[in-house]
């Protein structure tokens, strides 16, 4: 198994009127935040918000290539980036959600304590198949035929590459002491973009080749 220290290639933030950032994810051009009242993007070149939805924003979030997808409480919210209108409302998995990525034509969904990410229909919410961690799960991404997700547990946090068959831990990234990571998301190139907590900040971190 591959190990490596994180190479961090950028911090973003805080920024104003965010308190902590909960899921990340990325539409091609911007950064979606979920900070608890709003959903918020960034344009990751300029380091400047762009513009907030009002829908609740809680944990984990996604994107298909067309719609937004957002935990809160127990739904997932299929949201229009374009209007912020909220199009439909999916089932989350019962017990304690904090990531989500969409992968493959299906929604990842990464439970904290349970240490558990179930593969979800995107149209019904139906768990499809549950893979086991032996961490806390905070954040899932899809890059490139991979799933990923990252780890917060006490002052340590990793990024670990798992096989998404067998759920088998495949490759680690250390995260620097005291960088927590709370949502995790790939650019589909170079980056991963991973949620800072309650620091409010976003750090992006090099993908291995």
């Amino acid at each position: 198994m591959k190990t490596s220290a994180a190479d961090l290639l950028r911090e973003y933030g805080p920024f104003p009127d965010i308190d902590a950032v909960h899921g990340v994810s990325f539409d091609g051009r911007h950064v979606w935040l979920a900070t608890g009242e709003t959903l918020t993007s960034l344009d990751p070149e300029s380091a400047e918000t762009v513009r907030s939805l009002n829908v609740p924003a809680d944990a984990g979030t996604a994107f298909d290539g067309q719609y937004l997808f957002q935990i809160s409480g127990d739904r997932i919210q299929k949201i229009d980036p374009r209007s912020g209108t909220v199009i439909a409302t999916l089932p989350a998995p019962e017990g304690g959600n904090s990531g989500l990525a969409w992968g493959e034509g299906v929604l990842w969904v990464g439970q904290h304590r349970s240490r558990k990410i179930h593969q979800v229909d995107p149209d019904t919410g139906a768990i499809l198949r549950t893979l086991e961690s032996n961490r806390f799960v905070t954040g899932v991404t899809w890059a490139e035929g991979e799933l990923w997700h990252g780890t917060w547990e006490n002052d340590e946090s990793e990024l670990r590459r798992i096989d998404a068959t067998s759920g088998e831990l495949l490759e680690r990234i250390e995260m620097p002491a005291g960088m927590g990571v709370s949502g995790l998301e790939s650019d589909g190139r170079e980056r991963f973009f991973c949620g800072g907590g309650g620091s409010g900040k976003l750090r992006a971190v090099r993908r291995p080749e």
